[in-house]
């Protein structure tokens, strides 16, 4: 698979399975851009990715923000002149109590609504700002990142974050059935337990029972994820639109 002269853009692509689909694309030969919150890390790829040739651009991105991914593109633009590839992974966890998830009723509307804004509206921004610009081009692709709680209702994960990992695939499939016609495939994939940052918050020995009950008998990587995402970005899933990939080690089969 070669993307030489596609531009794709990764939230959430400074690190854990924004950073591994980030250096994938980047070894197919595409054009990068790189949107995190966390605009120092976000550069540092940039740099590490042009020392090799790469073509890279960081941009600072809070997708929660529909000013902010209104700008995102912009740049991209300014700097690449098309969008082919969007993945949009950027997320944000569940709050936690002692290392548990926080009951429904006990979840505050604030952290309720900025779970939200970025885990689901973020991704809704996202698409709506980049599709106007494949179109024209009668190719893209498009990958979200939900979540295995959006498949079981959640087993450690709240319910803001399950919500809203439900809604990325409701809007997958929605989305996919209207650009179809423009040559644009939209799909997401849905993890289960990941060994990144974001499953680090809980007590080991609650990603250790994952793992026992894991037929694979290991947690995931970011680059199973990545590779994954990128099966469905290459020719060989140019058949596949609306699907949800899960990649989970057969902790849960549907």
């Amino acid at each position: 698979m070669k993307l030489t002269g596609k531009v794709a853009i990764v939230t959430g692509g400074a690190g854990g399975i924004g950073g591994a689909t980030i250096q994938f694309l980047a070894n197919e030969g595409a054009k990068v851009v790189i949107s995190d919150i966390n605009g120092e890390e976000a550069k540092k790829l940039e740099e590490s990715l042009s020392k090799n040739g790469v073509s890279a651009l960081a941009v600072k991105t809070d997708i929660g923000s529909y000013q902010q991914v209104k700008e995102l593109t912009q740049k991209a633009l300014a700097v690449f002149g098309r969008i082919d590839i969007l993945v949009n992974n950027a997320g944000m966890p569940s709050a936690k109590k002692e290392g548990k998830k926080i009951n429904l009723w006990e979840t505050s509307v604030e952290i309720w609504e900025r779970l939200i804004d970025v885990d689901l509206n973020g991704y809704f921004y996202c698409c709506r700002e980049i599709v106007p610009h494949m179109i024209p081009n009668g190719w893209g692709r498009i990958v979200n990142v939900s979540s295995q709680a959006a498949r079981t209702g959640g087993q450690s994960a709240g319910a803001d974050y399950t919500t809203a990992k439900a809604g990325v695939i409701g809007m997958t499939k929605s989305l996919a059935a209207e650009v179809g016609k423009y040559g644009i495939t939209v799909n997401a994939v849905a993890p289960g337990r990941i060994d990144t940052p974001i499953i680090r918050i809980v007590p080991p020995e609650v990603n250790a029972e994952f793992v026992k009950k894991t037929p694979l008998g290991r947690l995931g990587t970011a680059e199973d994820v990545a590779g994954t995402i990128m099966f469905l970005i290459s020719d060989a899933a140019s058949f596949i639109t609306g699907a949800t990939i899960d990649v989970n080690g057969g902790l849960s089969m549907y």
